[in-house]
């Protein structure tokens, strides 16, 4: 498999990606090729830094422009042409690659991806799902942030994005749906929630469980959650602010028993780098999106991700399935 990676998005650009490469490099071994894309100066120093590098499985695309923090994502393409994330994406949709990873403007690699990549038949609103650890197994929740304003049916075509994920990638068998919601009970909720149950109840080919409050979340009540972008970002971003605290409380009070495995395997399961990138799901490709302020493993598995989503032919998988539904 051959990855691209753009190298000039992250908080620590180029070096954090680079790092992150040589990292995945060496712990998928032959299984993986990664194409760095980005300013070929400014990458340079960085991968003399590692030393030998790993002959034939490292290539270098010069892209000598970047997406700046801030600028508008659909000037993206107008604006930036040369930019590493448009040449990344570009690499993956001309076959040179099998999956794009990039920790750049979460907003610039999303219209860049749709205008590219292009979405599949039968979606109308790609969504970005992301991986919260809970008290159980993982739960995938869509959309975190690509769509903030969405209707009922957008939120059936996510549980069905969804559910093919946690399949392909998660292992689950008929995975459990949840709409996040305020209570338990059908008439709870906005207009919006009152009718994507009521849609979400009858839609064949879905296990739905019904209304999934905050507290019900982090007790892994299901296996995949769907909402609208606003109400997923703020979960998303106030999960990895509680984790970042707990776990520095827990540092500052054990001391070294927090070296302990059994404290660390708690510190792996609240650390949002063990799940690396987010998919944008329903584009025609796989396209990865890392925070901002990502480390070399964070990069290093996002890189794992991208190679999980080729692997299982996911994309495939989604084409067939909701371009056989009826148009909304």
């Amino acid at each position: 498999m051959r990855i691209v990676l753009d190298v000039m998005g992250s908080d620590g650009a180029p070096g954090v990606e680079v790092s992150g490469a040589i990292e995945a490099l060496e712990e998928f071994g032959d299984h993986v090729e990664i194409v760095l894309v980005g300013d070929r100066a400014l990458m340079a120093p960085e991968l003399a830094r590692h030393g030998a590098l790993p002959a034939g499985r490292l290539h270098i695309e010069h892209a000598p422009d970047h997406v700046p923090v801030g600028a508008a994502p659909s000037s993206v393409l107008r604006k930036h042409p040369d930019s590493s994330i448009v040449r990344g994406l570009q690499l993956h949709k001309e076959g040179h690659a099998d999956a794009f990873v990039s920790a750049g403007s979460t907003g610039a690699v999303m219209a860049a991806s749709l205008f590219v990549l292009q979405a599949l038949e039968g979606v109308d609103r790609p969504a970005i799902g992301t991986m919260l650890p809970t008290a159980r197994q993982p739960v995938l929740m869509l959309d975190c942030g690509a769509n903030v304003d969405c209707k009922p049916h957008h939120l059936v075509q996510f549980a069905h994005l969804g559910r093919i994920y946690a399949e392909d990638l998660m292992g689950r068998t008929r995975p459990r749906i949840g709409l996040l919601n305020i209570g338990e009970e059908p008439e709870k909720g906005d207009e919006l929630a009152l009718e994507a149950h009521q849609r979400l109840s009858r839609e064949s080919g879905l296990r739905f469980v019904g209304n999934i409050e905050g507290r019900e979340l982090i007790q892994g009540s299901c296996d995949v959650v769907v909402c609208d972008g606003f109400c997923g970002n703020v979960v998303l971003k106030f999960y990895e602010s509680v984790a970042q605290f707990i776990m520095g409380m827990l540092r500052a009070e054990l001391g070294e028993l927090a070296e302990r495995p059994e404290i660390d395997e708690v510190f792996r399961t609240l650390d949002y780098s063990e799940y690396g990138g987010a998919p944008l799901l329903g584009v025609n490709g796989v396209s990865i999106v890392c925070h901002g302020g990502s480390s070399p493993k964070a990069i290093r598995s996002a890189i794992r991700v991208a190679l999980q989503s080729a692997r299982s032919s996911m994309v495939d998988h989604i084409a067939r399935e909701l371009s056989s539904k009826e148009p909304v």
